[in-house]
């Protein structure tokens, strides 16, 4: 029997810098009242200098393992999904790798914009379900704040910092992740946007002038486009789970905007105070925005174990998606002790020691070759 991926551990790396809606205002050509009618947001959380979207993943993984009971060394895999990756490469998810010890995870990217947590989420559990890994994390961490034009009050009101990891494991027991659907339509890109940084359009002073590495949005559209997928992604992986509305005790979509979660709730006719939300305190936190709301709803007592939840989202790609969750939480029996200071301080010194090696191995290497020429 093919072992399910129960999600065991969870974390969460949040910015302590707090901007409001009435700091906006001083900005760019807003107000509070203007942004809370149109998105529900307040504030957001802006990550401090020191922070990257590398780092505020790994702490947020090292909440997630403390949860699960599991060392970084019983890692398989990692998945970062990102909309703001520290670079084009290497992956943010290596930087991570490095950052917390797990020496024998593999580790990479994922790039499907807001939906890349669900589509994270559903890729490490089908390598679970065919007992290819057996412990895997999945991250979705942003640094959006630098990829937005502070003097757009379109896109600047909407987007805010921070990291949510989860801790999958393998198990017998029909729990966890039962199903996904991952869907795409690029169609759409030019809906959703950052034209700058690839091949394309590579950094130069006409890109800059343009302001072609900011986030460009069609807001009307996206919106239209977010409100229909919202409902089609969570009533077909209901139904692909073989599972009813009333069965699903919450539904947990992507934080971006009130109204289109609002929208959505409407059309399925499913009660809004069933919908997990936060993005009043948060914004639009892209992928991490799923694992942030999660975890509050784990703190505060709303999600138990055996609740059936939806995780559902859309993003630039256009992508959307959804996965369907029976709750179980961590592995009582299972469970090791870790601390994550003596971690992060074990996960340098291996670092450290490793670059030492790579260079005494290249300076051997090259007095060789010199010899033999």
């Amino acid at each position: 029997m093919s072992p399910y991926a129960h999600i065991t551990g969870w974390g969460t790396a949040i910015p302590e810098r707090v901007l409001t809606n009435a700091e906006l205002a001083k900005m760019v050509d807003t107000s509070d009242e203007w942004i809370v009618s149109r998105t529900g947001i307040r504030e957001r959380r802006i990550a401090s200098e020191e922070q990257t979207s590398a780092s505020l993943a790994a702490e947020a993984a090292l909440a997630a393992l403390q949860v699960a009971g599991l060392k970084p060394a019983d890692v398989d895999l990692i998945i970062v999904s990102t909309s703001s990756p520290e670079h084009t490469f290497p992956a943010t998810a290596c930087l991570v790798q490095d950052r917390i010890g797990a020496n024998n995870a593999g580790a990479f990217d994922l790039s499907a914009a807001c939906s890349g947590f669900i589509f994270g989420l559903h890729l490490a559990s089908q390598s679970i379900r065919t007992g290819d890994i057996r412990n895997a994390i999945v991250i979705g961490t942003e640094t959006l704040s630098r990829l937005v034009d502070w003097k757009d009050r379109n896109t600047c009101i909407l987007f805010g910092d921070g990291a949510g990891a989860f801790v999958l494991q393998a198990a017998e027991e029909p729990a966890g992740i039962l199903t996904g659907v991952m869907r795409s339509d690029g169609s759409g890109a030019d809906l959703l946007s950052l034209p700058a940084g690839g091949s394309r359009h590579p950094i130069s002073q006409k890109v800059l002038d343009a302001g072609l590495h900011y986030i460009q949005m069609n807001g009307r559209e996206v919106f239209r486009f977010a409100a229909r997928v919202m409902n089609q992604a969570t009533e077909e992986v209901i139904q692909k789970a073989g599972l009813k509305l009333d069965d699903i005790q919450w539904i947990i979509p992507h934080q971006a905007n009130l109204r289109i979660i609002e929208a959505a709730a409407r059309g399925l006719k499913y009660p809004m105070e069933r919908c997990v939300i936060n993005l009043d305190r948060y914004g639009n936190t892209s992928t991490a925005s799923i694992p942030l709301a999660t975890v509050e709803a784990i703190q505060d007592g709303r999600l138990k174990a055996g609740d059936q939840v939806v995780f559902v989202g859309f993003g630039a790609g256009l992508t959307w998606g959804a996965v369907l969750v029976k709750w179980s939480g961590p592995f009582a029996t299972r469970r090791q002790k870790i601390h994550p200071a003596y971690v992060r301080f074990l996960a340098r010194l291996r670092s450290v020691l490793l670059r030492v090696l790579r260079r005494l191995d290249t300076a051997i290497w090259g007095r060789v070759s010199h010899i033999d020429e």
